[in-house]
């Protein structure tokens, strides 16, 4: 059969998302998704996305890493899929959807999607690094000369090392701009390289900047390969709650292909 897709980017962070409210995708093909999110043999992406029915909220989301793997929360493909949803008329400026790591609400405003992500209560801290999970585990250490930084050679040592060497963690590397804007560059695991942009990772860098003090302000801008995201929150005594991530999520092609 003819599979029809839509093909999104938010910062870079491009996604290949199919309406599966028919259940028409056989979701356990891993070759073949990752085949599709091939750069040289199938479509190109980062992930692969599936809306589909959900009985208590608008929609469920359904994410894939570019090596085929169900994964974790993806916060650019959340921002994405939300737009797409708007795009079908299933939802209009506001909603609330399911993903693997539980509800979230989200807004579309002044073409800006707008999508609250769990609250995280822990923060670990390390002598040059630290680490979190907002809804994808996180590594954030700071490095000078960013730009050029090796983050693939870097990233995928850190990624394969210890602790994490079981399930393997995001690792994003961040260097300070102003007080309140940071610049970051991002390694992920299940694509295995470096992407233009990464939702979770720059919520995650935001959250562990005020946590050691680098900034005091609750709102962060952060600059990624892809283009700028923010990152606004709340923070107190037992950790971040009313975080949202903001940023822009386009359209790029439809298109139809054999599944």
């Amino acid at each position: 059969m003819n599979m029809t897709f839509y093909k999104y980017q938010g910062t870079g962070n491009d996604f290949v998302i199919v309406d599966n409210r028919l259940q028409t995708i056989n979701k356990n093909d891993t070759k073949r998704i990752a085949r599709l999110c091939h750069r040289r043999f199938g479509i190109g992406a980062d992930g692969y996305i599936l809306l589909e029915n959900d009985d208590n909220t608008d929609f469920k989301m359904v994410y894939y890493n570019a090596d085929g793997n169900e994964s974790t929360m993806c916060g650019n493909g959340g921002r994405c899929i939300v737009a797409f949803a708007n795009f079908l008329g299933i939802i209009k400026n506001e909603t609330t959807f399911v993903a693997i790591d539980g509800l979230h609400k989200a807004k579309i405003e002044n073409g800006m999607v707008y999508l609250q992500m769990q609250d995280v209560s822990e923060i670990k801290s390390f002598d040059n690094h630290q680490f979190l999970d907002t809804g994808s585990p996180h590594h954030v250490e700071m490095v000078s000369g960013l730009a050029n930084f090796e983050v693939k050679a870097n990233g995928s040592k850190i990624r394969y090392g210890e602790p994490y060497n079981k399930e393997g963690s995001n690792v994003n590397f961040v260097e300070q701009l102003s007080d309140d804007n940071f610049a970051v560059r991002t390694y992920e695991r299940g694509v295995e390289d470096e992407t233009l942009s990464c939702g979770t990772g720059v919520t995650a860098v935001a959250l562990a900047m005020h946590k050691s003090g680098k900034t005091k302000s609750e709102n962060i801008s952060l600059k990624t390969e892809g283009g700028e995201l923010n990152v606004t929150f709340k923070s107190n005594d037992k950790g971040y709650k009313n975080i949202w991530l903001v940023g822009p999520a386009e359209q790029v092609f439809k298109g139809e292909i054999e599944w």
